[in-house]
């Protein structure tokens, strides 16, 4: 590595810092200010690490296009500010070579935010699906009835108290006649319990109400997969029976949400889950992975000429041409990606190239004169 790229590198990775730190910055105090009466009430300062520790890797995904094209942006108005770009294409050195540097950062950029969303989002996205006024997860909170497709059971409850994964008022409705039961199962709770070694997961539900003799029926066996396990049957309690099912409790209450944290491994398995409906915009989401670091490269290359080719070294010009290329971006981005996820004229993956199939070509035409 050269003098002059290690200065390049270096100038771009602290303009990079200070963009981050500066906007991740503002965005804590204005969400702390905003939740300060909640934070105030758990006393205790580690809350509020946690929470915003979980929610920095969330805003470097979200931004992470946008502060390389600006780190680039900035390093090179420094340098033409400086006259030290002048010097160097007086000594022959191509825009070409001058630039190389800041396109392989660039590239590196975008392979860390691909890492970032598939390994430490995942890991914290049980923080992010909370908020400030449920932190703890002891209130009660909505729940979004989610449909078994195997078993053809609506599963749903007045609310969810994510704490102890536990629906309180459980009313499960069948879609069809499984057995003696009839078309709802009632209980006062219902507790979600994961799969572990070979038994299977599902809801475990307590005092039940509907129907009333639970203990005198007969466990449900769909083509030698248990779906209600019985007291009859099992060491249950007389008030208890147990609901198979692949929907987790993750999916009645964080819905839309906990799937878009989810890595693409998780979105695949979910696609492949019989029970499982993911819908258009989970699909959208997930060719976009594939997609992105490829637009956070064509977003540098669209903004970065704006600056090359320009005679006036004003920064804040620059900035501004940079915003309007970056409404730009999210415009066509956001389009695509909303006509796939309700389904007008885009499939989910067409809505998730779509964008790359525009941008691509604008942004290597932006481009050829640098390359030249």
């Amino acid at each position: 590595m050269k003098t002059f790229d290690r200065y390049l590198l270096r100038l771009f990775i602290k303009v990079l810092l200070s963009c981050f730190l500066s906007m991740a910055g503002l965005y804590i105090v204005i969400d702390a200010f905003s939740n300060l009466d909640e934070f105030l009430g758990y006393g205790d300062v580690a809350v509020v690490a946690k929470y915003y520790s979980a929610r920095l890797p969330w805003f470097f995904d979200r931004a992470s296009g946008l502060l390389a094209l600006l780190a680039a942006m900035f390093a090179v108005t420094w340098l033409q500010k400086t006259n030290e770009f002048t010097a160097l294409m007086a000594a022959g050195i191509t825009t070409r070579r001058i630039i190389r540097p800041l396109l392989v950062s660039a590239v590196v950029v975008a392979g860390l935010a691909a890492a970032n969303r598939e390994l430490l989002i995942p890991a914290v996205r049980d923080k992010l699906v909370r908020n400030a006024q449920n932190w703890l997860g002891d209130t009660p909170r909505s729940v979004d009835s989610v449909r078994d497709n195997r078993t053809d059971i609506l599963i749903g409850g007045r609310a969810a108290y994510m704490n102890e994964k536990r629906i309180e008022e459980a009313r499960f409705t069948l879609d069809r006649r499984l057995g003696d039961f009839g078309r709802t199962l009632e209980a006062a709770n219902a507790y979600y319990s994961a799969p572990e070694g070979n038994r299977p997961g599902g809801y475990l539900l307590e005092d039940v109400s509907e129907p009333q003799q639970i203990a005198e029926m007969a466990s449900v066996i769909i083509e030698g997969q248990p779906v209600i396990l019985t007291p009859l049957d099992t060491d249950l309690q007389s008030n208890q029976c147990f609901v198979v099912s692949d929907v987790s409790f993750a999916d009645l209450v964080g819905g839309q949400r906990w799937r878009e944290y989810a890595s693409t491994a998780e979105l695949v398995r979910g696609l492949r889950n019989p029970s499982l409906d993911f819908g258009l915009q989970t699909r959208v989401s997930m060719h976009s992975r594939f997609v992105q670091p490829f637009l956070d490269v064509s977003l540098f290359m669209l903004g970065l000429p704006l600056v090359l080719t320009r005679q006036n070294r004003n920064a804040f010009v620059a900035v501004g041409l940079g915003v309007v290329v970056v409404i730009a971006y999210f415009g066509i981005l956001f389009c695509c990606q909303g006509m796939g996820a309700s389904g007008f004229l885009l499939t989910p993956a067409q809505a998730a190239w779509c964008p790359l199939i525009i941008l691509g070509p604008a942004a290597a035409a932006l481009s050829q004169p640098l390359w030249e």
